[in-house]
């Protein structure tokens, strides 16, 4: 029998969250004020989070729920901001599956449409939630050889608009094939995002956008904010033309990017990636980038 208590002291709950969440990114090579930042932008806690304490059957504490209802683009989400319990008085994660069940419910009564939850590392509880997307994280500590087929030089301004239409048709096409928004309500998020992060276009302040060329043929992109979060870059996309894929440019195009990292200035690279996005997931392991946090989520309909 799992019982849930409620908890009304924030400290009841953030501090060993937000210690938890610091040892798992600095155990990846995060840099320490970089690290402090990813989890301060991770959940704020003077939101109206909802904490519960998991209790067993004799009283004993067993670990702690904490959620709560956002509403990205006006639309109702049940986020699991944090589902943790003692390894050693839940070993078979009976406890884990009953919080899942009362979370479910907790979401579907506030008419949430979908019920998600961001991990720091995997989790059996949540295994069969889809991955709607990853950020992934790279320590660089020294410039990688740059590949011997390609040249790589900045964007020409008269390459940016037809750059920028086709970078958004694919961050659109990205967010639906995730499974989190309609087309609708993805160009809607596309057009604001890019109005966002390339407010001043090419020359907007610490981005680099670069071109890949083969044979003289520009054949990938490459979009990077540099110092994003201390000493990290943050690489929007890597884009490699539909008639040159399959010949390893997405590779050659991630080493170009660390290059650019470490040319900036930064000692580590993060990026996100949707859920769905196969063969970038499988680039992306074998390249070294490791998984920082993961985002999983299930509709709740009815």
């Amino acid at each position: 029998m799992t019982n849930f208590v409620p908890l009304t002291d924030r400290d009841d709950w953030y501090p060993a969250y937000r210690r938890r969440r610091l040892d798992a990114h600095l155990a990846l090579g995060v840099p320490a004020a970089a690290a402090e930042a990813l989890v301060d932008q991770s959940v704020d806690p003077e939101y109206d989070w909802t904490a519960v304490a998991i209790d067993d059957a004799d009283g004993r504490r067993v670990g702690r729920l904490v959620l709560g209802i956002v509403r990205p683009q006006g639309t109702p989400v049940g986020r699991i901001v944090e589902l943790w319990t003692d390894p050693a008085l839940d070993a078979d994660g009976g406890h884990r599956r009953a919080a899942r069940g009362w979370a479910r419910a907790w979401c579907a009564e506030r008419a949430a449409q979908r019920m998600s939850v961001v991990l720091a590392e995997p989790d059996e509880t949540f295994a069969d939630l889809p991955i709607r997307a990853q950020s992934r994280f790279k320590a660089i500590a020294s410039a990688p050889e740059g590949p011997s087929a390609v040249l790589v030089r900045p964007m020409a301004e008269d390459e940016f608009p037809a750059w920028l239409a086709e970078e958004k048709e694919q961050y659109v096409a990205d967010i639906v094939r995730s499974g989190v928004k309609t087309p609708e309500e993805a160009r809607k998020q596309a057009e604001q995002d890019y109005l966002d992060v390339l407010p001043d276009g090419l020359a907007t302040p610490e981005t680099t956008v670069l071109t890949v060329e083969s044979a003289g043929v520009p054949v990938a992109s490459v979009w990077l904010r540099h110092n994003y979060l201390p000493g990290v870059s943050f690489l929007y996309s890597v884009t490699v033309g539909a008639e040159h894929r399959g010949r390893g440019l997405g590779r050659s195009a991630m080493v170009l990017a660390d290059r650019a990292v470490v040319a900036a200035g930064d000692l580590a690279l993060l990026f996100n990636v949707f859920g769905g996005n196969h063969v970038a997931l499988s680039l992306y392991d074998s390249a070294g980038y490791a998984v920082l946090d993961e985002s999983r989520s299930l509709p709740l309909d009815g």
